[in-house]
């Protein structure tokens, strides 16, 4: 997900359909299960501005696309115990929320009501006090301070029977100096048991970085990833722009090839905007087409 459009703005902005009654049960759809991971999730960021017109309609277009599972990122006016009924409707399973986190009891809520296991947090600057300032990038010494109060929300989040997990963005990749960069050290300074990551292949790529090699150097510190895809950054671009999967520059065989080594657990297709040659649905579709054939 972009920053310029963040979770919160998402939560704010999606669907203004307050409760409505959930949908009667689908018939079961094929739901593809590759080795090492489980069924093909969507992060549904990727839909949200269908979510934000009907969310029932649009969970049960996902669930009959082949999708087993979601990545939450926000329920728009609804409770996440509203949103968990149409994701039960729907025959959706969703083991990970993206949630904020200044109110820790709130979201660990969210998370249980949900039947998620892993409560992420997209980005913790936010909470950061005082806020970085400056650079785009991640200097160290924010990334100490990030890593910190990982170690503390991980705790927490342990506490709550749940197991806390953060996702990258592209600024964990600047060069910090030296050629030290923030996400290394947010690996090194966290609990392997409190924090875990979930890596974003499309943002990390446009960091400059190889998800193959985080694997391989970290293995059992990534039981999520990302499926994003970019268009060739064109020049003086900022940010690109996001593409269908498939229809990108990103080769995802030898990335899952490793992630499963490393102990790949879920993964969820996402795109950044804008949707200028699909519509999200349609997208989602190509998305699920490319992950089977890979699998």
């Amino acid at each position: 997900m972009n920053e310029s459009f963040t979770r919160r703005a998402f939560l704010t902005r999606a669907a203004q359909c307050g409760a409505a009654a959930v949908l009667p049960c689908l018939p079961a759809c094929r739901v593809l299960q590759p080795p090492g991971a489980g069924p093909v999730g969507i992060q549904l960021y990727a839909v949200k501005d269908e979510l934000r017109g009907d969310p029932e309609a649009t969970l049960a277009a996902i669930r009959k696309i082949g999708f087993g599972e979601v990545e939450t990122a926000g329920f728009g006016t609804l409770t996440a115990q509203q949103f968990r009924r149409l994701l039960d409707a729907a025959g959706l399973e969703c083991p990970s929320a993206h949630l904020q986190f200044d109110n820790l009891d709130a979201a660990f809520e969210q998370a249980h009501a949900l039947g998620a296991h892993y409560a992420t947090s997209g980005s913790l600057r936010a909470m950061l006090r005082p806020a970085p300032q400056g650079a785009r990038g991640m200097g160290l010494e924010e990334a100490k301070r990030t890593a910190d109060l990982a170690n503390r929300i991980g705790a927490a989040a342990r506490r709550a029977g749940l197991q806390y997990a953060y996702h990258n963005h592209d600024f964990e990749f600047a060069d910090a100096g030296g050629g030290s960069i923030g996400y290394d050290l947010l690996l090194e300074e966290t609990h392997p048991q409190l924090v875990q990551f979930e890596i974003d292949c499309g943002w990390m790529v446009i960091g400059g970085r190889s998800p193959r090699d985080y694997f391989e150097r970290y293995p059992g510190r990534f039981p999520m990833i990302h499926v994003k895809d970019f268009l060739p950054p064109a020049p003086h671009a900022s940010p690109p722009a996001g593409a269908e999967l498939g229809h990108g520059m990103i080769d995802y065989v030898p990335i899952f090839a490793a992630a499963e080594k490393a102990g790949l657990k879920h993964y969820f297709a996402e795109q950044e905007g804008p949707f200028t040659r699909m519509t999200e649905l349609q997208a989602a579709q190509q998305a699920f087409d490319y992950l089977r054939k890979l699998h």
